[in-house]
């Protein structure tokens, strides 16, 4: 390990935290590693166990970037983890107003919705925040640096096997899936007789599940998700787990493909296990 590796591991990892529990895993990551971990747990979306994981514990609105920074650089970090989930849909149901009254933004997030991001899309919005925190000292790294082993592997890995009709479905949603994230639009597609139900965009997947299941009301469908074909490992990775079987199970999905070594499984052992008696088939697939 070179002197800069040890210099590296011996800082604090600062650690923004939204919903689920991604935050979780590169909480426990970190510490496995014995970093001294600093977390700002996003209001209303951080799950306040990490409050015992941290060293130091924190809470900002989701639209207060300049107060993430001060409390990372005040704390020593300098290489910080983006993890876990923000509901952007919420955004939408209110006026600029009732928006600035809710989220309370500071001045640094308003430099970046405004003046620094092209558009709203998430990357822009994410690629937009990672800039400006690393002019003011604090770069943004992998957030699965910390969780490798929870990355999806290739192959089948429950008990069932797709049949015939459903590997058809899997390449069509794969196919539509990869488009979807090379124009950044979302992560997942559902398929049933190689045609398309439904597809992801800023609901988010248990909300295209769910609306599959009402489309599909014979059930048997194949959902796809994907990373983006260029994806920046920094933010936004694809994310299952016991939930989302619960969730096809609910709207009776028969298959589930990841991206093998780009999409985590959150609890994985308890996903798989929940998928084998729900009778659901789960892969993950090459992005080759």
């Amino acid at each position: 390990m070179s002197d800069a590796d040890r210099e590296s591991t011996r800082a604090p990892l600062g650690l923004i935290a939204g919903a689920g529990s991604f935050p979780l895993l590169v909480a426990d990551g970190a510490r496995a590693c014995g970093r001294r971990l600093v977390v700002v747990g996003l209001r209303d979306c951080a799950d306040e166990s990490l409050r015992d994981r941290a060293d130091a514990f924190y809470r900002a609105g989701i639209a207060q970037a300049g107060r993430w920074i001060r409390v990372l650089r005040r704390e020593g970090v300098r290489e910080a983890v983006m993890a876990g989930g923000v509901d952007k849909s919420r955004m939408l149901g209110h006026s600029w107003w009732r928006l600035w009254l809710a989220y309370r933004p500071d001045w640094t997030s308003i430099r970046i919705w405004y003046f620094r991001a092209a558009d709203r899309r998430n990357d822009t919005l994410l690629r937009a925040t990672a800039d400006e925190m690393e002019r003011r000292g604090v770069t943004l790294i992998d957030s699965t640096l910390y969780c490798r082993d929870a990355l999806a592997p290739e192959g089948v890995l429950t008990r069932r096997a797709p049949t015939a009709a459903q590997q058809a479905d899997m390449e069509l949603g794969w196919r539509m899936a990869r488009e979807m994230g090379r124009l950044d639009i979302g992560q997942s597609v559902a398929v049933k007789d190689k045609d398309v139900i439904a597809v992801e965009a800023i609901e988010g997947t248990a909300r295209m599940i769910a609306r599959a299941g009402e489309l599909c009301r014979a059930g048997g469908w194949t959902l796809v998700k994907v990373a983006k074909p260029n994806q920046d490992m920094r933010f936004d990775v694809p994310t299952v787990g016991p939930t989302t079987i619960e969730q096809l199970a609910a709207a009776r999905g028969a298959v589930l493909v990841v991206e093998a070594g780009r999409t985590l499984l959150l609890e994985r052992e308890r996903m798989i296990a929940a998928a084998n008696a729900a009778g659901i088939v789960v892969i993950g697939r090459s992005g080759d």
